[in-house]
């Protein structure tokens, strides 16, 4: 197969706009027909005792603890099923302490926080400082809120993916060609930081407060192209977007519209390429409060390695192999993503149903739907812990993850270890280079690239 090209970023062209009709938070609408359903079957759930081992013979007994994306991969309705030799064993659920900086924000700034609207209808935050905004979110605007608390969820300072130990990519058709793409990541928090020895607010970064860059390292056709998006506080401006485009010796401003543009040629689109699961801001989108339910997820320590493709992975699917680790009964918010209707026209996306975990609160598990309502993509993500310096031991936004494209008959895998077991540093592990703003952080940077 094709390696799909990064060229696609030059198609965007359409500028903001959008009418100023003011829209609620919380404003109602309903959920997808076959979320509705899952909804009425699980709100009264059992109990999923560690040591359980759920199969394709079994999974039926089990159903009600799972995603509904998931209940459709072993049930089979799609090009993509669940592997013959599936085993998902329940292990002990192991809550991990947040950060003891992040939580102490979150107490002393999380009471000030409330949900504002612009007269455009745009949302935001009013009055975050730092740390989760909303502790204990609440009616009303209750989806909107726990929506911000993902958006601002704890990640170490900084996240890089070395040179030397490229994170992969590999897509895969239903033919089972695979082509694989080698990146370099470096994430950066600038604004809003909780870590110790970091400005709370770094003095170079302006209004931005996150900054996301990213490298192709191969194949060699693509190699040099590279994404930068700086996110700004202010919550009118939209994400900054920049591409440079090695051909033309040149980076390249994108327009809005490139957020539904394929992230590296995968099935991943910009706006859902933040490790947390939701990549869109908080101004152009509503959030609806569907419910919570326990739900199995992979999370945290993994007991074997995941950066080999095929072979470390459940194939044809791509999904964990049992050695992986022990999956977990996850307490998981479900929330129901949409942009808000004055922004909604020609948007890629209908719906984002995100399963988000209580504690940490990053997906771990995503259905989207069409502008139609109907079910395009299922994603699942594995939120990776590690040892943050200054930190601890804690759950970070390094992931393993696959998204199946169920209307096209494709997918994507990804994952921030290598080959030999190395991956992503955070904060003073990252070599010091990596911690240049101007390089990494701002657009004047991308002019650096094959220099």
């Amino acid at each position: 197969m094709r390696v799909r090209r990064l060229s696609f970023v030059l198609a965007a062209a359409l500028a903001w706009g959008g009418s100023t009709a003011i829209a609620r938070a919380d404003q109602s609408y309903d959920p997808p027909a076959p979320m509705q359903e899952w909804l009425k079957e699980t709100v009264n759930q059992g109990t999923l005792a560690p040591g359980t081992t759920i199969n394709q013979s079994n999974w039926q007994q089990y159903k009600q603890f799972m995603p509904y994306g998931m209940q459709t991969l072993f049930e089979g309705k799609y090009f993509w099923k669940m592997p013959a030799d599936v085993a998902m064993t329940i292990g002990p659920t192991k809550l991990l302490p947040l950060p003891r900086g992040y939580t102490e924000a979150s107490e002393k700034y999380g009471s000030q926080t409330s949900v504002g609207t612009t007269p455009a209808g745009h949302h935001f935050v009013q009055g975050y400082i730092a740390g989760e905004p909303f502790p204990n979110p609440q009616d009303p605007d209750k989806g909107y809120k726990l929506l911000a608390d993902v958006w601002f969820s704890y990640v170490p300072s900084l996240f890089a993916q070395p040179f030397d130990h490229p994170g992969i990519s590999c897509s895969q058709d239903r033919f089972g060609s695979i082509a694989c793409t080698k990146l370099v990541w470096i994430y950066r928090q600038v604004g809003y930081n909780t870590d110790p020895g970091v400005p709370m607010n770094l003095p170079e970064a302006g209004d931005a407060w996150f900054t996301e860059w990213f490298m192709v390292t191969q194949p060699e056709q693509s190699r040099y192209t590279t994404n930068l998006t700086v996110f700004r506080k202010d919550p009118e401006k939209p994400e900054d977007d920049y591409v440079f485009v090695p051909a033309l010796r040149r980076s390249l401003r994108l327009a809005v519209s490139a957020r539904c543009a394929p992230a590296a040629g995968s099935d991943f689109v910009l706006d859902d390429y933040k490790t947390v699961g939701f990549n869109g801001g908080l101004a152009l989108f509503n959030s609806q409060f569907l419910g919570r339910r326990k739900l199995v997820a992979l999370v945290d320590d993994y007991t074997n390695q995941t950066g080999k493709f095929p072979d470390d992975w459940d194939m044809p699917l791509g999904f964990p192999k049992p050695d992986w680790g022990k999956w977990q009964a996850r307490d998981v918010d479900i929330l129901d993503v949409r942009r808000i209707p004055s922004e909604a026209g020609g948007y890629c996306y209908g719906s984002r149903i995100m399963y988000v975990d209580s504690q940490f609160h990053y997906a771990t598990w995503i259905d989207i739907y069409d502008a139609n309502l109907q079910l395009w993509k299922l994603f699942w993500l594995g939120p990776r812990a590690a040892d943050v310096p200054g930190v601890g031991h804690v759950t970070t936004n390094a992931v393993a993850a696959s998204v199946w494209d169920v209307q096209n008959d494709h997918m994507t895998f990804l994952s921030t270890v290598d080959e030999q077991g190395f991956g992503t540093k955070f904060n003073s592990d990252a070599p010091p280079e990596y911690h240049d703003f101007v390089k990494y952080s701002s657009p004047s940077g991308l002019m650096q690239i094959m220099r």
